[in-house]
């Protein structure tokens, strides 16, 4: 293999999560992966939790939008948050990953927590709502990403997976009709979910149009 980088490193950490989950990333586990020796991923990253941080900042990294006056920041905030959610859709283990860090301490994600905090304050948000709002926002985004690949568990086979929204479904169907109506009339999408491109663009028009909404409804006052 060609030189050991923090990049290299990064990325194979983020090919065992996705496959497996970000408990099997180890500096043992990558080191043999690597070819390496454990105290060569050391110089890196002194311990699992900065190689975590590693990750996330790789996930985010690259990823800016810089506040642009000129451009209404209803625009701004969508593609903020739309481009988020593509950014972290690379990798399916990228959700775990930033739940287990300091997002403070992953640089790549304070530029983007940072340009949400302004495009709040634009809007004519105070401080108090702009920090909610880049809050909600952000998670939303975090979450989003992962949703669709809930089904996705690793080390599951394509069958094992059929069977196991099968039975979802299956169960869902069984409920008593007259106690849970709306939940067996839809038990097919509550079990099998809808395509990642219409979770992702409603997911977004619903945490962006709330924010629309509630500054228009200011506007009005």
């Amino acid at each position: 293999m060609g030189k050991l980088t923090r990049e290299v490193v990064v990325e194979q950490a983020l090919e065992i999560g996705d496959a497996e989950g970000l408990q099997a990333v180890t500096i043992r586990r990558l080191a043999q992966e690597l070819g390496v020796t454990p105290m060569a991923l050391y110089w890196h990253f002194k311990n699992k939790e900065l190689l975590a941080i590693g990750m996330a900042d790789h996930l985010v990294e690259g990823f800016v939008i810089e506040e642009d006056y000129a451009s209404p920041w209803q625009d701004q905030l969508r593609e903020l948050v739309s481009g988020l959610v593509r950014v972290l859709r690379r990798h399916p283990c990228a959700a775990e990953v930033l739940s287990e860090v300091d997002h403070m301490a992953v640089p790549s994600f304070l530029r983007v927590w940072d340009t949400s905090l302004g495009l709040a304050k634009h809007a004519g948000f105070s401080y108090e709502e702009s920090c909610l709002i880049s809050k909600y926002l952000l998670q939303g985004a975090i979450a989003l990403a992962a949703g669709p690949m809930s089904h996705h568990r690793p080390g599951l086979s394509d069958q094992e997976r059929a069977d196991r929204l099968r039975l979802k479904r299956v169960t869902l169907q069984s409920l008593p009709p007259d106690v849970y109506p709306h939940i067996v009339e839809m038990a097919v999408p509550l079990a099998e979910g809808v395509s990642a491109e219409l979770y992702d663009t409603f997911g977004v028009d619903l945490l962006v149009t709330g924010i629309e909404s509630l500054s228009a409804r200011r506007g009005e006052g």
